[in-house]
């Protein structure tokens, strides 16, 4: 069996066989922010990767690169834990020097490889660790021209896919084969998959971005945030296919998550499953009505159910909302001065 086999099959065990318990039986307890001198984790576009039983968060805060944080139980989170000055990924080890945005961390083939944008371009650098460092050998990004967001699904017969922000009149998500490295992309298959269409999310802005793909009864699910960032209207839509590259047809009930209680610009976010299977949504929100940086993390466990007229089932965010909280002695960089300022330009120059 060759490494790429191995790689896949654990790729496959990790997003396969979605079967949840009833909301009454989440077992989950919300948490209040700012308790006990604890704080809400601070990230944009925030990912969780569970590897050998510890939980690791990353997400869009530093101006210099990319933070990990690290916890048992989801709700208890240390850190900065990164190898390199508390960063997993530096940018004096990859292409970029700014705009260090929605990274995703994957572990194959023996090592970690972190998707991320740097300077409106996508990146994939690796390392041995999930603390990093991720370092790119060839210091260049995956595109010449400028695209943010990108998501690694791997299909069931191996086929490994890349999809991404393309800035294209505004900003729609694309996909195309990757090669067997994974580092570099087979350019000649790009195709672009969904663009703002629905009503809901050309409020404020034309996006669909923080593209992230999954199967579910033999169905390809595209699931993407629409609406600026900075608007209150943000929030999380999905499309339909037959296969990896399509066509994908937008769910008539989108959006399937915006503005849930008091929560506002609700968005970017991925799935992951915890250490007792169940599938979990992992995502950000504005700080507050009133202000927007810095942005908090929260997660929710999902389930697929029937809705009567639809054809296929359709993703239900279950409550309670989970708030990841930072211990009160963890130090962190995402207060820093010019954090702030930099997730503020996150995509502002295209908006």
């Amino acid at each position: 069996m060759t490494k790429r086999n191995h790689a896949i099959i654990a790729f496959l065990l990790l997003t396969a066989g979605f079967s949840y318990p009833a909301a009454a039986n989440t077992g989950l307890t919300a948490s209040a922010p700012d308790t006990a001198g604890q704080r809400n984790m601070l990230f944009g576009d925030p990912y969780i990767l569970l590897h050998e039983g510890t939980y690791y968060m990353y997400g869009t805060s530093a101006d210099d690169g990319i933070e990990v944080y690290t916890s048992d139980d989801l709700q208890h989170w240390k850190g900065p834990a990164g190898l390199r000055n508390g960063l997993a990924l530096h940018k004096e080890d990859v292409w970029g020097d700014r705009w260090f945005w929605a990274p995703e961390v994957y572990a194959l083939n023996g090592r970690f490889y972190m998707y991320f944008s740097a300077d409106e371009h996508i990146n994939v650098a690796v390392s041995d660790s999930p603390l990093g460092p991720f370092v790119q050998e060839k210091q260049e990004p995956m595109l010449e021209t400028k695209a943010i967001d990108n998501h690694l699904f791997f299909d069931e017969d191996g086929t490994p896919y890349i999809y991404f922000v393309n800035f294209n009149d505004g900003l729609s998500v694309w996909v195309a084969e990757l090669n067997e490295d994974l580092l570099s992309m087979k350019t000649g298959t790009m195709k672009e998959c969904v663009r703002p269409e629905q009503a809901w999310e050309k409020k404020e802005g034309s996006v669909n971005e923080g593209p992230y793909v999954m199967k579910h009864a033999d169905k390809y699910y595209l699931f993407y945030s629409g609406n600026g960032y900075t608007s209150q209207e943000y929030g999380v839509g999905f499309a339909v296919a037959g296969n990896a590259m399509g066509p994908w047809k937008k769910f008539a009930g989108n959006p399937i998550l915006q503005s849930p209680d008091t929560l506002r610009g609700v968005g970017h976010g991925a799935f992951f499953k915890d250490k007792e299977g169940r599938l979990n949504y992992v995502y950000h929100a504005h700080n507050s009505r009133k202000k927007i940086h810095p942005r908090k993390v929260y997660i929710n466990r999902c389930e697929f159910v029937k809705q009567e007229g639809v054809p296929y089932p359709v993703l239900r965010m279950l409550p309670p909302r989970q708030t990841p909280l930072l211990g009160a002695a963890e130090t962190s960089r995402q207060n820093a001065p010019g954090n702030t300022e930099g997730m503020m330009k996150k995509q502002m120059p295209t908006k």
